[in-house]
């Protein structure tokens, strides 16, 4: 009954494979990543380390199992003590929208933030908060085969928060500017739109994503921070404000998106499932 589907929710059970399996199950096509890329972008721990192995920089960190804090809390904060410094941010592995992510400033304030992430996921991260530019890049698979995706104009979250945290992103009207072309160097925006291309294709993405980097204002040098495979969609979202900003309208990009779900769609339809 369906012609496409065009899933428009986050989180868990929705943008991490869970819900793409579920279509793929039922047959249906549907915009956006698929289970695999889907499940992989959601997983910041091993997203990092795809585009770590691809030759992307990403920011020091540690991922710690709930059972693995349980049982050696005191071997996790050493751990913690001897290869990262403070300020860090810790988060759960798993969600989306900056929940259970809490700004650590002192030893004294870790485990508190450790016990937080761990309310939302059984596996978190603890990683260094670098003095950073955010800088986001909307990425469109081409509907050419073999085609080098549609790389968005670069723009940059200038939160007016401590950091991008949930109340800034939902709650706060004005919890943060979007700046659309970023306030960065020419050839920084140039170097951010290759690692987002290298991004996309490494974690294996179809469809769309938004690649959401660090310009480190230290050692000058972007690295990635997380890619979002079902990135916020209204008019004023920034994946189409980008794609709006680089000549693609909100119209045209739907239609790009829905021709791209039911190409693939055909696709897999010519596979073969059965081996009786």
């Amino acid at each position: 009954h369906f012609d496409v589907v065009f899933p428009a929710v986050h989180g868990t059970f929705c943008e991490d494979g869970t819900l793409q399996g579920l279509l793929e199950l039922s047959g249906l096509p549907y915009v956006g990543c698929g289970v695999l890329s889907s499940a992989v972008g959601m997983d910041k721990d091993i997203a990092k380390k795809l585009v770590a192995h691809a030759g992307v920089p990403v920011a020091p960190y540690i991922a710690c199992k709930h059972d693995q804090w349980l049982q050696h809390p005191k071997a996790v904060l050493e751990s913690i003590s001897k290869h990262l410094t403070y300020p860090l941010f810790v988060k759960p592995a798993n969600t989306g929208s900056s929940v259970g992510i809490t700004k650590v400033k002192t030893p004294d304030q870790l485990s508190k933030a450790i016990d937080e992430a761990f309310r939302f996921d059984t596996k978190i991260l603890i990683e260094n908060a670098l003095q950073v530019l955010e800088l986001e890049i909307a990425v469109l698979e081409s509907l050419e085969p073999a085609a080098d995706p549609i790389i968005s104009v670069v723009g940059e979250i200038k939160p007016r928060h401590e950091f991008y945290s949930y109340d800034a992103k939902y709650l706060d009207a004005d919890g943060a500017e979007l700046i659309i072309p970023a306030s960065v160097a020419t050839e920084v925006q140039a170097q951010a739109k290759e690692i987002a291309a290298k991004v996309f294709q490494a974690l294996e993405c179809e469809g769309m994503a938004r690649v959401d980097l660090f310009y480190d204002l230290n050692s000058k040098q972007i690295v990635f921070n997380e890619i979002n495979t079902l990135p916020g969609f209204t008019q004023i979202s920034m994946y189409p404000k980008l794609m709006a900003a680089s000549g693609i309208s909100y119209k045209d990009l739907l239609s790009h998106l829905v021709a791209l779900a039911l190409k693939r769609h055909k696709s897999k339809g010519l596979l073969v499932r059965s081996y009786a």
